[in-house]
């Protein structure tokens, strides 16, 4: 079963439209700073963006914070919000668990295949953003190597690890996005519902980080730390938000996804 939606999400024309616009952003953005030779000032604009202008294998870096606030959380939602209820309005559903699947197998197949997309754009949105801005941005000293948001030199081997660290953060920020998304999924008959209500809870929690009023909610809004992989470029890493966000999605995954478990394998499939 897993297999079958494996090669559905990389079959489909949709998945790899999606990637390309998600692409496009990060890449225009690294073209136009190539032309002008204008970046924003240090602390202002997208993390990392500054620095890429002296270093493009930064690149990688600024265009995840670029795609991971909105336009990734975007896609996850809609693909994810479709895995069941997608199958329901078609009507397919139904005939799906008429075969020898059974309903929990089928909610990991559609969960393996959303975090499949999901580790599919992050890393073609990486890949393509290092031979961008290494070509158009140039690289860094080679003898010093590329410099850490502390001012202190950082070695190939330490860049390359460190990025590593902040894909593999961004993926699980991710995938406390599909569990919600999923989640919703099984609730609702509709693949753009469940879609709009992940996007609504996105678009609420951000709302919410910006208010005073609100500080007692905000170390448990699903955006809270989505940006905390800039703290592992900093001399010593600041280990502190990156720690608390991936036990604040842990958390969300695991409670969603059970949730979303729970009421698929007890729902009435009439369609």
């Amino acid at each position: 079963m897993i297999l079958v939606e494996l090669r559905k999400m990389v079959r489909s024309r949709r998945t790899w439209t999606t990637i390309l616009l998600i692409d496009a952003l990060p890449t225009l953005v690294a073209v136009l700073l190539a032309i002008t030779d204008l970046g924003p000032r240090p602390g202002q604009g997208p993390a990392f963006l500054s620095a890429v202008l002296t270093d493009g294998t930064l690149f990688p870096l600024a265009a995840l914070a670029i795609v991971l606030p909105l336009f990734l959380p975007i896609a996850v939602a809609i693909t994810a919000g479709e895995a069941i209820a997608g199958e329901s309005q078609a009507g397919t559903l139904r005939y799906m668990l008429i075969r020898p699947v059974g309903r929990t197998r089928l909610l990991v197949a559609k969960l393996v295949s959303v975090m499949s997309f999901v580790v599919l754009t992050v890393l073609v949105v990486a890949a393509t953003a290092y031979v961008v801005g290494t070509l158009l941005l140039g690289k860094g000293d080679v003898t010093t190597g590329s410099t850490s948001i502390s001012g202190t030199s950082l070695s190939t081997q330490e860049l390359l690890l460190r990025t590593l660290l902040a894909l593999a953060y961004a993926m699980l920020c991710m995938l406390g996005v599909a569990a919600i998304a999923l989640f919703l999924s099984t609730v609702s008959e509709s693949p753009l519902g469940a879609a709009l209500g992940t996007l609504a809870v996105l678009i609420a929690s951000t709302i919410l980080l910006t208010l005073d009023a609100a500080n007692a909610l905000q170390p448990w809004l699903p955006t809270r730390y989505w940006l905390a992989f800039v703290d592992l470029f900093r001399d010593p890493i600041l280990w502190r938000d990156v720690v608390r966000g991936v036990l604040l999605q842990l958390v969300y995954v695991v409670v969603f996804l059970a949730a979303g478990w729970a009421n698929f394998t007890t729902k009435d499939i009439t369609d």
